[in-house]
């Protein structure tokens, strides 16, 4: 495995709010506490030594729980226990349950944790590093996580269940897997043997890194909300949290940044069975969104001190859930969710927990041996890739035309031309201005058509070499979308059962760049 590096700037795919970040613009320093360089842990350490013991064995019990009936490897095993000593911490990522991992940017998400803590390890040795991937169980979008892309095939599942995907019973993926080229097994048995969606997820994240020591956590758990209720009480009370947002969303717009979240009033939902769906004060009662269920003040404070589990957080709320629960040191998002939690700072300081040091995700693309020498004849720049085709195109054909197609020089001289015979007409008839004006538009839109023409020609001379680029720009871009955000790992895993841990062996998670990955 070879890798071709692309400073992510100059695959103009990322916001100039999250290209800022990386940077590390002046402007946005108050919005973070430490910047994702391996020195900066150091301090992130110390600052959560002072993690409560007793949200750590919390936090073993619930796990434990959770890991019931799962076969796991030394490596998670020794994680686990680990998490009770107040000289071990977390790195964590966090993603929806998509079918079959979803796109391959989730493998991405977890290879960075992974690495993150080796190399923390190397660098600090006295203390224990464990890689988390926290499962969104409670996310209710079933229509985001539905469907998977497999060598250039799109596969859904359709079922009629409602509420938190976690909860989903995944029997009905049977058929689905029987549609599936090449070897599933790892799926197989995690859809077949588990009674919920959040199982299953667990037992295949299990089975693909559970040499590496990744623990999977699943917030859906009375034990573990219960170390939230505090949050809980303060947020549908007092509505603190909402406060604190605008305030930031007010200070980033003023910097020209457009905030990703916005908080509500009450930021949790009511989770219950089939439901999971906002809760909303309307006078001095309670009310589930699109549902019959209501509670006085009195009630809802009595439901969040005995069943706290019925209260989901929304995307505002959620870090600072993670984080409660978390001996955690750093969280690894993508582009999108790095610049949100740039927006909770303050609803952080508010609850006196330590704000996490914020790291991109890795960012990569897969090119095989039949692409890889596909590209290699191309004559083009790995970055070229990421123009637009047409701009793709027309950039390799005005490079390795033999003709001149530019009719730049042509262009100028009619508009010196007609420079001068606007100012010589301007002497006779000022009226005569606007006829000039009109005539120079004219000929340079038809000097501009006849190099577009002519482009056009020299394209149809290169057709043949024109389809090797495409081919190379349908592979790392189907359907227009980057790979990342497309493909299924299983399009690489299934060709070598090495894929992930050569991944992890090469990538570095504290290089901010874009990674070709050449197989």
């Amino acid at each position: 495995m070879q890798l071709h590096k692309i400073a992510l700037a100059d695959t103009h795919s990322f916001s100039s709010f999250f290209l800022d970040y990386i940077s590390q613009k002046d402007s946005l320093k108050k919005f973070y506490h430490r910047f994702p360089l391996i020195e900066n842990f150091k301090g992130q350490i110390q600052e959560k030594i002072s993690f409560p013991q007793s949200n750590r064995d919390v936090l073993f019990k619930s796990l434990t729980q959770q890991y019931e009936g799962i076969k796991i490897t030394e490596a998670v095993a020794s994680n686990l226990n680990s998490l009770k000593d107040s000289k071990t911490f977390t790195v964590t990522t966090g993603h929806q349950l998509n079918i079959f991992t979803g796109p391959l940017y989730f493998i991405y998400k977890i290879v960075t944790v992974i690495n993150a803590c080796k190399k923390l390890k190397a660098h600090n040795p006295e203390y224990s590093f464990v890689p988390v991937y926290w499962m969104a169980s409670e996310d209710h979008d079933y229509e985001e996580i539905k469907w998977f892309r497999l060598y250039g095939k799109k596969y859904g599942w359709e079922t009629d269940q409602t509420g938190a995907v976690g909860r989903f019973n995944p029997k009905g993926l049977s058929k689905l897997i029987d549609e599936l080229p090449g070897e599933v097994s790892v799926f197989k048995n995690a859809y077949s043997k588990s009674k919920t969606l959040a199982q299953a997820t667990r037992q295949y994240v299990n089975d693909l890194f559970g040499s590496e020591g990744l623990i999977v956590v699943d917030g859906d758990d009375r034990d573990l909300k219960s170390l939230f209720k505090n949050v809980i009480h303060d947020d549908l009370f007092n509505h603190t949290p909402k406060k604190l947002v605008e305030e930031k969303n007010k200070q980033l717009e003023e910097l020209h940044y457009h905030p990703q979240v916005f908080a509500r009033d009450i930021n949790f939902f009511y989770l219950d069975k089939n439901i999971r769906q906002r809760v909303e004060k309307n006078g001095d009662s309670y009310t589930v969104v699109d549902t019959d269920i209501k509670f006085s003040s009195g009630e809802i404070k009595n439901l969040v001190d005995t069943f706290p589990e019925k209260f989901s957080p929304n995307v505002v709320l959620r870090p600072l859930y993670q984080e409660t629960i978390l001996p955690n040191l750093a969280y690894v998002g993508g582009p999108a969710e790095v610049v949100y939690w740039l927006q909770l700072k303050s609803v952080f300081d508010h609850f006196k927990t330590p704000f996490p040091i914020l790291m991109p995700r890795n960012f990569a693309a897969v090119m095989d041996e039949p692409i890889k020498k596909k590209f290699e004849k191309t004559g083009l720049e790995l970055r070229d890739f990421f123009k637009e085709k047409n701009s793709l195109f027309n950039h390799w054909i005005t490079r390795n035309s033999r003709n001149n197609l530019s009719l730049e020089k042509e262009i100028k001289e009619a508009r010196n031309i007609f420079t001068n015979v606007r100012e010589h007409a301007a002497q006779i008839d000022s009226t005569l201005l606007k006829h000039a004006d009109a005539q120079t538009l004219r000929l340079t839109k038809s000097l501009e058509v006849i190099e577009q023409k002519m482009l056009r020609a020299e394209k149809r001379k290169q057709d043949d070499k024109l389809r090797q680029i495409e081919v190379v720009k349908d592979f790392l871009f189907p359907n227009g979308s980057p790979q990342e955000r497309t493909d299924n790992f299983l399009n690489f895993y299934q060709q070598d059962q090495q894929f992930i841990q050569k991944l992890i062996q090469n990538i570095d998670p504290f290089d901010f760049q874009f990674n070709v990955i050449d197989l």
